[in-house]
């Protein structure tokens, strides 16, 4: 689904009809949104069709119990003629230092083997060199910035031919651009879903052995190697750059994989 741009402030959709937007969207009753932020039934009705103008703590609120991200939430508060609550600062932001520092202390120490930190857009923020290292072969264009990992991986240029068992690593990725494009509403996400989609799909899209973990196992000129991967993120971010990143580690699923990565 994808909603309004309450950017657009005094000119665009009242606060009510998004926050409308959002529970529907949430697949949630007035009557459960009522009882999750702790107000009347009535009430929620009275704002989302504008009989009643809630609070900025009232929008937020109910924002959060709709999940509502942290930039949909500045956009909502515009909309209701309240000032945004979250900053959004770039990552190299003197106030980001600690964020920032912390994030590639993680992608060092995790040499040599991949990890990535993530925009909302799964476009690469950081990465370390081991990143490069797998990517090889790949196409210029994909591995100009921004590179996006959903189209990296997908793509017939990228990753793709060399992914055993592309069948389940592409239904795990289309899953997650999947979720989150339903989460954010943001359309780039749903344009980037309606593209990968298009790619050429694997002959087979068997499920694999029975397994612990979907596993992205890639050929290699070393070798085949097999990553189990793990995902992180700020979960007390109150800075909506904070809030979109996530840092991505690949960890070596055997001790062929550790050994070929060491020799790169």
């Amino acid at each position: 689904m994808v909603f309004h741009s309450a950017s657009r402030a005094l000119d665009g959709p009242a606060v009510g009809e998004l926050l409308r937007q959002w529970r529907n969207s949430r697949r949630r009753s007035q009557l459960d949104l009522a009882i999750e932020a702790g107000i009347s039934s009535r009430h929620v009705s009275f704002i989302e069709t504008g009989r009643s103008r809630p609070t900025a703590e009232m929008i937020l609120r109910i924002a959060d119990s709709l999940d509502v991200p942290l930039r949909e939430r500045n956009q909502l508060l515009l909309a209701g003629g309240y000032a945004p609550a979250y900053g959004e600062r770039d990552l190299d932001a003197p106030a980001l230092a600690t964020v920032r520092d912390a994030l590639r202390r993680v992608l060092a120490a995790h040499m040599p083997f991949p990890a990535v930190v993530l925009d909302r857009h799964f476009d690469v923020v950081e990465a370390n060199a081991a990143v490069a290292a797998i990517a090889e072969g790949c196409s210029l264009e994909l591995l100009t910035p921004p590179i996006n990992v959903i189209r990296l991986g997908l793509h017939p240029d990228g990753l793709a031919p060399r992914i055993i068992d592309l069948g389940p690593w592409r239904e795990h990725l289309l899953s997650q651009l999947t979720r989150r494009a339903n989460r954010t509403g943001d359309p780039r996400l749903t344009e980037l879903l309606d593209e990968v989609r298009g790619y050429p799909q694997p002959s087979s899209v068997d499920a694999g052995p029975a397994g612990v973990a979907v596993e992205l196992r890639l050929r290699h000129r070393v070798g085949d190697l097999t990553f189990l991967s793990m995902a992180a993120s700020v979960q007390t971010a109150l800075d909506v750059t904070v809030d979109e990143l996530t840092l991505e580690l690949f960890h070596p699923a055997d001790d062929a994989t550790r050994t070929l990565m060491a020799s790169l």
